[in-house]
């Protein structure tokens, strides 16, 4: 067996186990298996390839090994922005002509400067990595107001049949680079109307949108990337009206979209983020035949503290107990602060200063690695009980292996205890700790 623990003071040591006895405080596996894992991510962002590119090859290689490679965390999903985010260089889209209805000006030319780059030495370390994509906003002259922050799309047949030919664009030219995406989430964060770049859309707005042009424009171009409904940072469980976009209870909006028997026939699965885990397990419960992902990790306020870490850790847990697959990373790499372009102060898995060359793996660095690097593709979310059941989280890899990854957020020692799969153990785990276990 193999133990590794994380604790401010000292990262990934390997640990011994002592004979040590079983305590009532146990995760005890059911005998249930969940969902099957496809695996960990981050997001491809121009910021994050910039802090990169200030370090010289070898440094480089060293930090795209310690993210993708097999002795890192094995990242095995990729998330790209159509067009600018909020951790984008500066504001853009594929096709700024106005009116350019049939898309004769689309290129994804300044993705050859950043982002492709970035994707390329992922591929290189990890070349089956799948990939999937999401716009923070449409072509300014396809929204009201014309602008990339705010405001929501012109409703009318030839932009919303555009738009359709834009993602189509943006697919094909991806795959002449080599990049496939399978995955296509129509609107980043639609609850979200920013300051950076965002549009909203109402469930009324989706499920026409699916229904009526999207889903048989794919259907008839022979698109074969999925359409999947996010990514979504609600609804929340309150009604109340914010910057003239209604957040209906979660039965009002999803149900809206997926009871629509025309407009579901198109969906593979849901993206959800931030304020979507207050909903995800309703999802879960009412549609499990539908795909869940986790498309966009929590980025606090750029301390990249421990206190923070630990609740991603216990975020991760919680997304996979209610049904994701993938679990996505936001800026895997930033400059001291993880400043935005526009003042936002976000954590982030590596720390470069362009300055000193000097590298730092974050807290949260850790915390993917304890899940992303034993977690395999093909493994399987064990379901489990007892008292450690909401601080740890078992799974079953493809050749039999079990991980159990645990925290301890008290400031004392406490006797974890593990029973399954014919398996069992007890280990002292420190306080404030982070705790993979292979069996």
């Amino acid at each position: 067996m193999k133990w590794i623990a994380t604790t401010p003071e000292k990262q990934w040591q390997t640990m011994q186990l002592t004979d040590t006895p079983a305590s009532v405080h146990r995760l005890t596996l059911t005998g249930e298996e969940c969902q099957t894992v496809e695996g960990f991510g981050g997001c491809f962002n121009e910021l994050s390839y910039i802090a990169l590119s200030s370090l010289d090859k070898s440094e480089q290689d060293k930090v795209l090994d310690e993210l993708f490679s097999k002795e890192g965390c094995a990242f095995n999903w990729g998330r790209i922005s159509v067009g600018a985010n909020d951790y984008a260089e500066r504001w853009y889209s594929h096709n700024e002509t106005d009116q350019d209805y049939d898309m004769s000006a689309f290129s994804i030319a300044r993705d050859e400067k950043y982002v492709l780059p970035y994707i390329r030495e992922a591929q290189k370390r990890c070349p089956n990595m799948k990939f999937f994509a999401s716009p923070w906003s449409p072509p300014t002259w396809m929204k009201n107001p014309p602008i990339y922050n705010y405001g929501r799309m012109v409703r009318d047949e030839k932009t919303q049949l555009a738009y359709c030919e834009y993602f189509h664009r943006f697919l094909d030219a991806y795959e002449k680079e080599g990049v496939k995406v399978s995955r296509l989430c129509l609107q980043n964060e639609p609850f979200a109307d920013q300051k950076f770049p965002s549009c909203l859309w109402s469930s009324e707005e989706f499920r026409v949108f699916i229904r009526d042009y999207i889903g048989p424009y794919f259907e008839k171009n022979g698109v074969d990337t999925e359409i999947w409904l996010g990514t979504l940072n609600g609804p929340t469980e309150m009604d109340f009206t914010m910057h003239g976009i209604v957040n209906d209870l979660y039965s009002s909006y999803i149900d809206n979209i997926l009871f629509d028997d025309e407009a579901r026939k198109y969906i593979s699965g849901l993206g959800y983020q931030w304020n979507g885990q207050r909903v995800i397990h309703k999802t879960h419960e009412t549609f499990p035949e539908l795909g869940l992902m986790q498309t966009e990790n929590e980025c606090g306020d750029g301390s990249n503290n421990w206190t923070y870490a630990a609740y991603i850790f216990d975020l991760v847990r919680h997304y996979f107990q209610y049904g994701v697959t993938v679990y996505t990373y936001w800026n895997m790499i930033l400059q001291p602060g993880g400043s935005s372009t526009w003042g936002w102060r976000q954590n982030t898995m590596i720390t470069i200063d362009p300055e000193t060359k000097t590298v730092t793996y974050n807290p949260e660095f850790y915390v993917m690695k304890h899940y992303a690097h034993f977690i395999k593709p093909g493994a399987k979310v064990l379901a489990g009980s007892g008292h450690w059941n909401m601080s740890a989280m078992a799974f079953k890899n493809p050749d039999g292996e079990i991980i159990v990854v645990v925290q301890n957020t008290l400031d004392r020692e406490r006797t974890f205890t593990f029973e399954g799969e014919g398996k069992s153990f007890s280990a002292v785990l420190a306080p404030h700790s982070m705790n993979t276990f292979a069996l």
